[in-house]
């Protein structure tokens, strides 16, 4: 078995041709590199399936064999330091290289289709390559130095594709604020990593674990300089998952391309911070104190982001703040020491959450087709509705997703979420009655999501216009241009975006293209005064290419049947499923006893209440976001509080704070405006002041001080010895006075 586990190493390296020959290509022979463009496309896919591949093939060898394979080599020897470089094999390494892969390549066959107009392609697969390398570097990585190395290679290929369309200053800000926020938790890992290699004299997690249990086991340790350490460390994860109080750069990542979104910052890069808590998980283990600390963070980061969910427009940050709550889930379950349900519902998560987000794609590239490139209107879900006419494949997808998510049995999520939820029970009930709240907030928010944009009545096509104002609306390309297009006045009714048949339709780059075929257009004539006449094409959604499709299809089939992997079929116990025998060695490691029997009855009983919670959240949505098309269709459920009187005051109230925390991010992000930025901005205008008035004041002093007395004491002088020897003799007459006295 060894033997075959001899030659993972290359797991990490087989994506990187692709970035290099790009980078070569471009460099060298650029105008046959972007001809050939569509054939690194393929490169990239077909590499990373290879990885694909070689991880299926160590996860079966990791259910048949339950073993821990580490190889490492010598970097650096002398007396006082050796470094050692390597690759680490365990059941944590071959469920993170599955889904990295399995992802990975599903979001690459999406971009290929949706990126197929954008100038930036070829750069566009050279940092998902690079990327795609550097995760599988930091899952297979032996020891903290390697880590730390591709951790802060994961963060540069996330902060070049959150500014991806770097010529847009709200894509470059957030690149710059996703960059700045994680170099804060980036600096407590690498004062952690320092801190505990001064204790333990080692970087090799096995190694380090064994020796710095001894010393806190011995008493030989001390113990707040240890929690000081685990603290530090506990930082990084906390802002590469976006967690509170540093999650403020997640919700404005989504400025980058949605495949980006689904890749990154839904199944991937954001579950880096989660992957390096379970891989330090027995260090956190015997430091009760972090342990609690991280359920905390979790139970906030949950709740939070399930809250500021509530009132996005956007789809994409609603999305967003969406992947912040499960990942606080996730936490949770870590810090209540659940180490297989955190990992089952990141396996779960990122496949529903990648269907989702590859979807919330499929539909911003419809709206693209009739607004153009404008983040305001073409992901803006109030200027959404009844797209389930236009889209149904996409439709039935993103429904199946937020079943999916919101934990219904038996999608993946129910499975794992549930888990999760029962467990809260036995560490605190505080904590499970926040858990279980915010599962009911998480299936409204996503069913408004889903309601805003399929149902009710169509509000993208056509909207209300007063003529009062001359209004026109601008398709943007995503590389800065702007081409007017007029919105005609004196009509009641006004599309977005009129043109006539032979016009050419601007997408994603500033050549022209004709109209896509995901676009449905209808001709009619309007008659102007004095008998003018002119012919008008409005244009409706349609759905996206079929490889775009077949993505989401393909995902599809994730939520429907991976959450089987977590269910055991037998009565022997819950080592019977799939994932408990792939995480034996892990469980095993991290002294964690199974349950020796499955109750099949407590089984189907647990999840009831969770299950209640999320149809009463659904149906909530329901009654508030879908229109009643019977008698009483102006009716629905803010109709009860209609009557004046203190009841709706209060109720009034209540919904206006609801929304204020909800649509201003709960006013985190202006408190860090306010305190941190424009506090230190006031700082560095305050030191600037002191340097130029005191610091260079003295200075400035002293020169022009000398500069006078020199031209003063020229003038005393006349060539006369007999002056300059009174002088002399004057001075040191006062200088034996005042010593006197």
């Amino acid at each position: 078995m060894e033997h075959t586990y001899q030659y993972y190493w290359i797991i990490p390296l087989v994506p990187l041709p692709v970035p290099v020959l790009i980078g070569v290509g471009l460099l060298l022979f650029p105008t046959a590199t972007k001809h050939l463009r569509r054939m690194w496309a393929f490169l990239s896919i077909l590499l990373l399936s290879i990885v694909m591949i070689f991880s299926i093939d160590l996860s079966i060898k990791q259910i048949d064999s339950t073993s821990i394979y580490q190889s490492l080599r010598s970097w650096t020897i002398n007396n006082d330091f050796s470094f050692e470089f390597g690759y680490f094999i365990d059941p944590l390494t071959s469920i993170m290289s599955i889904l990295i892969t399995t992802v990975g390549i599903q979001v690459l066959i999406y971009s290929d289709n949706y990126m197929s107009h954008d100038q930036g392609y070829l750069r566009f697969f050279a940092y998902m390559s690079f990327f795609n390398a550097s995760m599988l570097g930091l899952v297979t990585s032996s020891n903290f130095i390697q880590i730390y190395i591709f951790w802060e290679l994961v963060g540069m290929c996330s902060y070049l594709l959150i500014g991806f369309w770097f010529t847009r200053p709200i894509a470059a800000g957030a690149c710059q604020k996703a960059f700045v926020t994680n170099r804060v938790g980036d600096f407590g890992l690498l004062l952690g990593i320092l801190g505990l290699y001064w204790i333990t004299g080692s970087f090799e997690f096995r190694d380090l674990f064994e020796i710095l249990n001894n010393l806190i086991y011995n008493n030989e340790v001390n113990l707040l300089f240890v929690i000081l350490c685990a603290f530090l460390l506990f930082a990084g994860p906390v802002a590469k998952s976006a967690q509170f109080p540093l999650h403020v750069w997640l919700p404005d990542a989504m400025e980058g391309p949605t495949p980006i979104s689904a890749l990154i910052h839904a199944a991937t890069m954001v579950a880096a911070g989660i992957f390096l808590v379970a891989r330090l998980f027995p260090l956190f283990l015997v430091i009760p104190y972090i342990m609690n600390l991280i359920a905390l963070i979790g139970i906030i980061t949950v709740f939070l982001g399930a809250t500021l969910a509530l009132a996005q427009q956007d789809i994409k940050r609603g999305l967003a703040y969406s992947t912040m709550s499960q990942l606080g889930y996730m936490m949770l379950a870590l810090g209540m020491g659940s180490y297989r349900a955190a990992l089952f519902h990141l396996i779960t998560h990122a496949y529903s959450k990648a269907l989702l987000f590859l979807g919330s794609g499929s539909i911003i590239h419809s709206m693209e087709a009739i607004v153009g490139y404008f983040p305001d209107k073409s992901q803006n879900m109030v200027l959404m509705g009844g797209l389930r006419k236009y889209v149904p494949i996409t439709k039935n997808t993103f429904l199946l997703g937020t079943f999916s998510l919101c934990g219904i049995p038996p999608l993946a999520c129910f499975w794992s979420k549930d888990e999760i939820l029962n467990d809260s029970w036995l560490y605190s009930p505080i904590f499970a009655i926040i858990a279980f709240f915010t599962a009911g907030v998480t299936a409204f928010y996503m069913f408004r999501i889903y309601l805003l944009t399929f149902e009710g009545p169509l509000n993208f096509c056509f909207q209300n216009y007063s003529g009062k104002k001359s209004n026109s609306f601008y398709s943007i390309s995503l590389w800065g241009k702007e081409e007017p297009k007029p919105i005609k006045k004196n009509f009641r009714l006004v599309a977005l975006l009129t043109m006539n048949n032979n016009e050419r339709a601007y997408f994603f780059s500033q050549k022209t293209h004709r109209l896509a075929s995901n676009v449905t257009n209808t001709s009619f004539m309007t008659i102007f005064p004095f008998g003018a006449t002119k012919t008008f094409c409005y244009c409706y959604p349609h759905e996206s290419d079929n490889t775009m499709l077949f993505v989401m299809l393909v995902l599809v089939l994730f939520p429907l049947f991976v959450g089987a992997i977590g269910i055991p079929f037998t009565q022997e116990g819950i080592d019977s499923d799939i994932l408990s025998k792939l995480l034996t060695p892990s469980i095993n490691l991290l002294h964690q006893n199974s349950t020796p029997f499955v109750d099949w009855y407590e089984v189907l009983k647990n999840p009831t209440l969770s299950v209640s919670i999320t149809s009463f959240g659904i149906l909530l949505a329901y009654f508030l976001y879908k229109p009643f098309y019977s008698s009483l269709h102006n009716w629905n459920i803010i109709n009860l509080f209609a009557k004046r009187g203190p009841k709706r005051i209060l109720w009034d109230k209540i919904l206006n704070f609801i929304y204020d925390w909800s649509y201003n991010r709960a006013f985190i992000d202006t408190f860090y405006q306010r305190s941190l930025t424009e506090g230190i901005r006031g700082l560095a205008e305050l030191t600037h002041l002191f340097d130029r008035r005191v610091i260079d004041g003295i200075t400035n002093g002293v020169g022009i001080t000398s500069f006078f007395v020199g031209e003063g004491i020229k003038y005393l002088g006349g060539s006369r010895i007999s002056f300059y020897l009174l002088l002399y003799l004057f001075s040191v007459l006062i200088f034996l006075i005042s010593y006197s006295l």
